[in-house]
């Protein structure tokens, strides 16, 4: 009996640990009335799904920024980031299928950046290559991944750290896990 307890007790441990690594908790701290530190927010918050599923944790659109103890400014819809704002996220790449990579049109994700791409900079040579007028801080969580920049790849694991400045670059990951990244995306002036 106590082995099937205890059978039981990890497959609910295992069930539990895979559903929460979809999502991340978030502690957002605030002043209250009387200026005493308080907790605003204490949430799970999911990675929306898609091809590459994310999670917006939090925006500013000022810099210095404004602070709120109030609002959930990760609940705004606004660009990533906002114009002098930040943005903190968290990105899960996929392996990358190259049947599907094949497929993509070659300027795929600089459509989707569009006009806020700076107008410094190669044309891409990937499909997943883009340029950003921001300064992007990424801490990789978990997995591998390449980052592909115009004439090299650099090979990241869990724990690196990259600061990437307005350049082109792409993320690709050639691995069968999943990799999580930790962005801090700041706006910068055009390179």
């Amino acid at each position: 009996m106590t082995s099937k307890i205890f059978g039981s007790i990890v497959a609910l441990v295992l069930a539990c640990s895979s559903a929460a690594a979809a999502d991340i908790r978030r502690v957002v701290t605030a002043l209250d009335a009387h200026d005493k530190a308080i907790v605003l927010f204490d949430s799970r918050v999911t990675l929306e799904p898609g091809a590459t599923p994310s999670a917006k944790l939090w925006v500013t659109d000022t810099a210095p920024a404004a602070l709120s103890f109030t609002d959930d400014s990760a609940a705004k819809p606004t660009a990533l980031p906002p114009d002098l704002g930040t943005a903190l996220l968290v990105v899960e790449f996929p392996p990358l299928d190259p049947a599907e990579e094949a497929k993509m049109d070659p300027n795929f994700m600089m459509k989707i950046i569009g006009e806020r791409a700076p107008r410094r900079g190669l044309p891409v040579r990937h499909p997943l290559m883009h340029r950003t007028r921001t300064v992007d801080y990424a801490v990789v969580l978990s997995g591998e991944i390449d980052m592909m920049l115009d004439d090299s790849v650099m090979h990241m694991r869990a724990g690196d750290v990259i600061v990437q400045q307005a350049t082109n670059h792409a993320w690709i990951n050639r691995g069968t896990q999943p990799c999580r990244i930790l962005f801090a995306l700041i706006d910068s002036r055009q390179p």
